[in-house]
């Protein structure tokens, strides 16, 4: 009780730190396990959780695999950090179910876990600050029916087939496709790690495949930029849409190589986990989910202030 007392009077009163002589270590301490290191959106994630744990005088440590594709690496700096004993745990699953038998360790603890971005299959997160994937890829179908006629070929270039926002991207792009634009046929649905060089080969053998294809959909920052370069690297002409920003995809935006994106609101993700967590040490109820946002994007709109605040490089 006194040391649960003494964490409300660090989040409440963190101006005082100094004065009650709490130290650095007495701080709540909350480790983030993102999904990887090598994109500039988690690098904005990392940014708002930094501004909210700035805000909110706790701790926190970032930090994910080198790439997106290290679902066994993930899972043992989650066993690392439960090891640490934090007050609060921040998890961005790669593996929605992979993660499970840890953070049912942390339930037995009685850690709190938060996820972010990418939620598991299961009720131990209090909430999940997250994108709605689903939506966001309806809204990319949409915008490539548009602008293909409503008819054609299209293939889809996926991060993963293991996480909650490799799923729904997928599924939510398919899905409109089949509802409301049956006109559209989807030639080819691959997997490219999230890592650009693998996906503009992809890129490139899927429009040698499909030799009439009109369109790509990169569902992640190296999915959309690895298209690119397959697609500049093929010459063939055709409509590509990415999800997420960064400095590669917006210049391919401005260019024209890329039709548009969506992009999320990676700074919002990083301050929600953080304040969610806050909010968990106090023993606030949580929502079970916090739509942190999405917008389209293209160059008649990239400098649009609403759109530049979660655009990010």
């Amino acid at each position: 009780m006194l040391k649960r007392k003494l964490i409300s009077a660090v989040i409440g009163v963190g101006a005082l730190v100094g004065v009650t002589g709490l130290t650095y270590a007495e701080e709540p301490y909350i480790p983030l396990i993102s999904k990887g290191f090598q994109h500039q959106f988690w690098q904005a994630v990392k940014s708002g959780a930094e501004q909210s744990a700035k805000e909110n005088n706790v701790r926190i440590t970032f930090e994910g695999p080198e790439t997106e594709a290290m679902v066994d690496k993930q899972i043992d700096m989650l066993s690392a950090a439960l090891a640490k004993k934090p007050q609060v745990l921040g998890i961005a699953a790669l593996d929605s179910k992979a993660a499970i038998p840890l953070l049912k360790r942390a339930q037995a603890s009685k850690i709190p876990v938060i996820a972010f971005d990418s939620g598991v299959d299961s009720d131990i997160p209090l909430t999940t600050c997250a994108t709605d994937n689903l939506a966001a890829a309806a809204l990319a179908a949409d915008k490539m029916a548009e602008m293909i006629g409503n008819s054609g070929e299209v293939g889809v270039i996926v991060h993963d087939q293991t996480s909650r926002t490799g799923i729904d991207r997928r599924d939510g792009f398919l899905n409109e496709m089949k509802t409301k634009h049956p006109g559209i046929k989807i030639v080819s649905v691959q997997y490219g790690g999230g890592d650009h060089l693998k996906s503009a080969e992809i890129a490139k053998a899927m429009i040698q495949a499909n030799p009439n294809i009109k369109g790509i959909f990169g569902a992640n920052e190296g999915s959309a930029e690895g298209a690119a370069i397959g697609v500049k690297e093929s010459g063939k002409k055709l409509v590509l849409i990415g999800y997420d920003s960064g400095k590669e995809q917006k210049e391919d935006i401005t260019s024209g190589l890329m039709a548009g994106a969506i992009t999320q609101n990676p700074v919002g993700i990083g301050k929600c986990v953080v304040d969610s967590a806050v909010k968990a040490l106090k023993g606030e109820k949580l929502p079970k989910k916090v739509d942190t946002g999405f917008y389209w994007y293209d160059k008649t709109n990239m400098k649009d202030p609403k759109i530049a605040a979660v655009l990010y490089d």
